[in-house]
């Protein structure tokens, strides 16, 4: 997969070197003075972090011959947050220094790094730790500021080294946190194929490669990811990393993210398992939030689309004013209520527009069944996967009630302005028929085997 990454290197627009492999971590130093010159580096990282990588990354710098600054090390217990008063506080530090920023970080701290090096208008650099989230190499950091989760504008690293190795010794819980983050591009790639459809936002041809291309080889062996076999992480790491390298070419995190995202973004903005240690992570929840979106998915074909009737549906169309309601009785919490009042009426149709947006969905609803039924997965296979690598399956696992879940389908439809699936049904007027079927005598959530083993934290 290597010779994918080098052509997508091409096309990034901030990325300009990534080095992965088996053993590679002595190579930074050489990647930093190739990249930066003679800049200065300071290296940040938590305790676990450096006490996995710090020295090693150390050396090679000073052997590269690179003159370095005090690392900035933050507390490994309780774990990072990633919230935006960190990357304040490690902005606050990094300002008055002449130095590269290098992350030696997974998930949340390259994050803070990323956003923080970003608001200073300055390179930086990562070295991955663990095969946790698609967000090494992408455009933009999933920073929660004032209550609200969102992927916040910044420029990606300008270098990235992996190492394979150092990467299958991380937690266990890490490895399943990043295959919960991928697994989610199956239905995710299902709803952008919705919205090329009815041609709100077409599809890119070369990013959709990027991701979908290698994505179901790299899912394909959780058991081997769950053993730590270096191998398998090899194929997870390099998709992720393909799926951060689409995500800087689209300038968006749309080939990487759809409506099983927002499940997780809702509970997040709730501060769900936030107090929990370690804290429920984001691709635990991702994972959930998957097969809660690839369960729609699975009862599309018993919906009557033919039977809507599109000047009905437009009579009784929400007004602006009804809709923002509607919005604030799903979401209680004031930051997320604002917020998410801006991201629906950013989508928000016209009354006079409805009728024509219905007929255009039934017209070509025949055709999005055809596209998305080779893409998705069923719930189960996706709960199967999640279960093989070791991370929850089950909402009862991340201490959601089947009561929340269901209120979750609603909320977080309202949450983004990308059309989703959970859009189109919502404007068919069909989101009511679709919940009560998953929630039913035969739906997913009524049969889905509950997990005797209770929730997953704390997990170590």
């Amino acid at each position: 997969m290597s010779e994918l990454i080098d052509k997508a290197l091409e096309n990034a627009t901030d990325t300009k070197a990534i080095v992965t492999g088996h053993g590679v971590l002595g190579q930074v130093g050489e990647v930093f003075t190739k990249t930066f010159g003679d800049a200065k580096a300071v290296l940040v990282a938590d305790e676990n972090t450096w006490g996995v990588a710090g020295e090693q990354v150390k050396k090679s710098l000073e052997d590269a011959g690179v003159a370095l600054e005090e690392p900035i090390i933050f507390p490994g217990t309780p774990t990072l947050y990633a919230g935006y008063e960190n990357v304040t506080a490690l902005r606050d530090k990094l300002e008055p220094l002449d130095a590269v920023a290098v992350s030696i970080a997974s998930g949340t701290l390259n994050d803070i790094t990323k956003l923080a090096s970003g608001e200073l208008g300055r390179l930086y650099m990562n070295v991955c730790t663990a095969a946790s989230m698609d967000g090494y190499a992408a455009f933009g950091a999933s920073i929660t500021r004032d209550g609200f989760k969102i992927t916040r504008n910044c420029p990606a690293p300008t270098a990235l080294v992996a190492d394979y190795d150092l990467m299958a010794a991380a937690p266990k819980r890490l490895t399943a946190t990043g295959l919960g983050d991928l697994i989610e591009k199956v239905p995710g790639g299902a709803d952008w194929l919705v919205a090329d459809e009815l041609g709100i936002e077409a599809v890119d041809e070369y990013v959709w490669g990027l991701v979908q291309g290698p994505l179901r080889d790299a899912l394909s062996d959780p058991d081997g990811l769950a053993a730590g076999d270096a191998n398998a992480i090899e194929g997870l790491a390099d998709e992720l990393l393909l799926s951060g390298l689409a995500m800087q070419a689209h300038q968006s995190s749309r080939p990487a993210s759809g409506a099983g995202h927002n499940f997780s973004h809702q509970w997040e903005m709730e501060g769900h398992g936030l107090d929990w240690e370690p804290p429920l992570s984001h691709g635990q929840k991702v994972g959930i939030g998957t097969i809660a979106s690839s369960a729609v998915y699975e009862v599309l074909d018993q919906l009557d689309v033919a039977a809507v009737d599109p000047e009905k549906r437009a009579a009784e169309w929400l007004t602006p004013e009804q809709n923002d309601q509607r919005i604030i009785d799903l979401q209680p919490i004031p930051a997320i209520q604002e917020a998410a009042l801006g991201q629906s009426r950013a989508k928000y149709i016209p009354r006079e527009q409805v009728a024509e947006r219905v007929q255009l969905i039934k017209d070509h609803w025949q055709a999005i069944l055809d596209r998305v039924k080779p893409q998705v997965m069923t719930p189960a296979e996706i709960a199967d996967i999640l279960k093989r690598v070791g991370g929850p399956y089950h909402v009862a696992q991340i201490d959601i009630s089947i009561d929340k879940l269901k209120q979750t389908y609603y909320q977080s439809q309202t949450i983004r302005s990308r059309y989703t699936i959970m859009d189109a049904l919502f404007e068919l007027g069909l989101l009511d028929e679709v919940v009560e079927k998953l929630f039913g005598p035969e739906g997913y959530w009524t049969n889905a085997p509950v997990p005797t083993d209770g929730m997953i934290a704390p997990q170590v």
